[in-house]
C-alpha cells in the first residue's frame, strides 16, 4: 500500500527507548541535545514581533511565486551586510530549509540520480533524499586540529549520475566553514564535472572569529543558498526561509524560472511572516548577541571542567551552536550516551547520530540554559 520511498525503519533505537523510559519514570533530566531556542530562556521583543505579524496588508491575497517582492529585497538587505551585492529577482521564499531543498532536488534530480553531502553532519538530509526519489553520497569531512573536507574522497564519488554538492556552511554539528581556497576547489570541481553547488548557511551569522564569505556571491558555478529565520532570527515557529540563485547569468536565468514554476505550483508562503520580514530580520541582532553570549560562557565553563580531568577534551569550535567532545571509545558511542542517561541523568548525542566515524564522540548543545549545561557537563564527565 505505501511507496518504497517511505520504507524506513520506524523502530525506536536504544537511546530513545531509554529517554522515553526516562522521561516515564518523571526522573530529573540535563538536556545537552537543545536545539529549540524558543526554550532555551532567550528574551525576545514580543510586542515588536506580534506587531510584525499585524499588518492589515495581510487581509488580502497576493499571490507571488517568489515570495512579496519587500520580503526579497529584506532578504537581499540581509546578503549585503554579508558584503555580497544581490538582485531581489534571484531570491525564492520558501517554508523552510527542508522545502527549499525538495524544490532544488526537484529542480537538478531526475529518479535515482545523485547528490553528495558532507559527513558528519545532521542526519536530515537521508529522509530529504528519500521523499524526493535521490540518492545520498555521503562525502567525509577530515578532521586536523581543524575541519576541512576530504576533495580527493569527493571528487572520486563522483558518477555520471551527480548532480550536485551539498556544503553545510556552517557545519551542523562541527561548526567547520568552508575557506575561500575550499570554495575555489569546489567551484573547479563543480564546473569539471557540470555539477550545482546547494550551500546550507543557516548557522552563517554564528562564526567565532572569521566572518565566512556566503555562497550567495558565487557566481563561477549555478549555485542554491539556502536560510532562513529559523536559526538567524531564532524563530523556527514562523516557517520562512529562502533560496539564493547565483552563478552564471544564462544558467542562473533558466534555473530561476523553473523554480518559479515550482514555486508556484504550491505557492506555501503566507502574507503575514511575508509582511513581517523586513522587521524580523532587522532585528535579529537582538537574539543573536545573547546566543554568542551564552555559546561562550558555556565554552568557557566546558574547558573549566575538560582541564580538570584527562580522560575527556573537545575539538575546535569554529561556530555554529554545538561542541564535540573526544571521549574514551571504550565502547560504543550510544552506548557511552545511554550510560551517561541511566546513571546521571544526563541526555546526550552520541556521534554516530551525525555520522562520525568510528567511536569515541558526543555532541553537547552550546545554547543549553547555564545553570543546566554546568550540572549536566559534570554529570556526564563523572560518567564516563
Amino acid at each position: 500500500m505505501f511507496a518504497d520511498r517511505t520504507n524506513w525503519d520506524l523502530t525506536a533505537n536504544p537511546l530513545s527507548e531509554a529517554l522515553a523510559e526516562h522521561k516515564k519514570l518523571a526522573k530529573p533530566l540535563f538536556d545537552l541535545t537543545a536545539s529549540n531556542p524558543t526554550e532555551c530562556g532567550f528574551e525576545y521583543d514580543a510586542g515588536r514581533i506580534l506587531q510584525s505579524l499585524a499588518s492589515p496588508e495581510a487581509l488580502s491575497y497576493r499571490p507571488d511565486p517568489k515570495g512579496l517582492e519587500l520580503s526579497r529585497r529584506a532578504v537581499a538587505k540581509y546578503y549585503a551586510e554579508h558584503d555580497v551585492t544581490l538582485d531581489s529577482e534571484d531570491v525564492l521564499l520558501t517554508t523552510s530549509t527542508s522545502e527549499a531543498y525538495s524544490f532544488v532536488f526537484r529542480l537538478l534530480c531526475n529518479p535515482s540520480d545523485e547528490v553528495l553531502a558532507p559527513v558528519p553532519s545532521y542526519p536530515l538530509f537521508d529522509f530529504l533524499a528519500d521523499i524526493q526519489d535521490v540518492r545520498l553520497s555521503p562525502y567525509p569531512l577530515l578532521y586536523d586540529h581543524n575541519w576541512q573536507i576530504d576533495f580527493y574522497a569527493l571528487e572520486r564519488l563522483i558518477t555520471p549520475r551527480t548532480r550536485a554538492v551539498i556544503v553545510v556552511h556552517l557545519n551542523n554539528p562541527t561548526g567547520h566553514f568552508t575557506k575561500r581556497d575550499e570554495m575555489e576547489t569546489l567551484n573547479t570541481i563543480c564546473s569539471k564535472h557540470s555539477l550545482a553547488l546547494i550551500a546550507d548557511e543557516v548557522f552563517l551569522d554564528f562564526s567565532r572569529d572569521d566572518k565566512p564569505s556566503s555562497f550567495a556571491a558565487n557566481r563561477n558555478v549555478l549555485t542554491f543558498t539556502l536560510s532562513g529565520l529559523s536559526k538567524i532570527a531564532g524563530l523556527p515557529q514562523l516557517k520562512a526561509a529562502w533560496l539564493v540563485a547565483s552563478g552564471p547569468a544564462e544558467i542562473k536565468t533558466q534555473a530561476v524560472a523553473r523554480l518559479e514554476i515550482i514555486a508556484d505550483t504550491y505557492l506555501s508562503m503566507n502574507a503575514p511572516v511575508q509582511l513581517a520580514m523586513p522587521s524580523l530580520l532587522a532585528e535579529r541582532g537582538y537574539f543573536q548577541r545573547q546566543v554568542a553570549a551564552r555559546i561562550q560562557k558555556n565554552l568557557d565553563e566546558l574547558d573549566r571542567q575538560l582541564a580538570r580531568q584527562k580522560s575527556c577534551s573537545r575539538l575546535i569550535v569554529e561556530g555554529g551552536w554545538y561542541a564535540i567532545l573526544r571521549v574514551p571509545a571504550a565502547q560504543t558511542d550510544e552506548e557511552t550516551a545511554i550510560k551517561a542517561l541511566k546513571e546521571n541523568g544526563v541526555y546526550v548525542h552520541p556521534g554516530n547520530f551525525y555520522g562520525f566515524p568510528g567511536g569515541g564522540f558526543l555532541v553537547v548543545s552550546l545554547i543549553t540554559r547555564e545553570d543546566e549545561f554546568a550540572c549536566g557537563v559534570a554529570r556526564l564527565l563523572s560518567s564516563i
